[in-house]
């Protein structure tokens, strides 16, 4: 693998979050604009929270289910960069959404869901979670790296990270980046700036040359 894993941390919600990830070394940040996720926040909360990122530091916009056009006009309110999309959505609503904003579109791990997205380049990256999304859940990553020859797109990792178990699936599958939320919160919905730091400093460790 060339050059190093990115970082996102997602379901931030306040700025002390924001700037936990940010001084950890986080290259994302996400917002959450399911309404039904512990994590929502309201798009103008999240445009203020974007004020505060560095430059280089992208901010995402996490929907699911939405249709295109409220898509694209709450991630405009919300001054975000990048679009994931983390439910459902077809190739249609993907190619809408990207005339305006970068597309991160994020599936479960399964084999209908990998033979449709894997060969497509009309995404800017793919993430492969364990579940739909925030439960913490993962998947076989011994699969996943079976099959990573065939994603065409910059692949990102979610799905049950933690500080203790990341370096590990980055040796496993050398992901182009890793997302994490659940895997860094003391309890549902509530980031823990510790946790964050463990969990950057333990890509950086795995990004390491091995002296094998």
């Amino acid at each position: 693998m060339s050059g190093r894993t990115r970082i996102k941390i997602c379901g931030l919600r306040t700025e002390r979050d924001v700037l936990a990830a940010v001084e950890s070394g986080a290259d994302a940040v996400g917002f959450v604009f399911a309404q039904a996720s512990p994590r929502y926040i309201e798009p103008e909360a999240a445009a203020d929270l974007v004020c505060l990122l560095p430059p280089f530091v992208e901010a995402v916009g996490l929907f699911a289910n939405e249709k295109a056009m409220d898509v694209c006009e709450l991630a405009s309110e919300a001054c975000v960069g990048f679009v994931q999309l983390h439910g459902q959505e077809d190739l249609k609503c993907v190619a809408r959404v990207r005339e305006e904003f970068a597309v991160i579109k994020a599936v479960q791990f399964d084999d209908e869901a990998m033979r449709q997205w894997t060969k497509t380049d009309d995404i800017d990256m793919l993430l492969v979670d364990g579940s739909d999304g925030g439960q913490g859940t993962a998947f076989d990553w011994g699969a996943l790296a079976a099959q990573r020859h065939s994603i065409q797109a910059p692949l990102m990792l979610a799905g049950g990270l933690t500080p203790d178990n990341v370096a590990e699936a980055i040796r496993g599958i050398r992901p182009y980046a890793v997302d994490v939320s659940s895997g860094v919160e003391r309890e549902r919905g509530v980031k823990d700036p510790e946790l964050i730091r463990r969990f950057c400093e333990a890509v950086r460790v795995a990004d390491q040359p091995s002296n094998d």
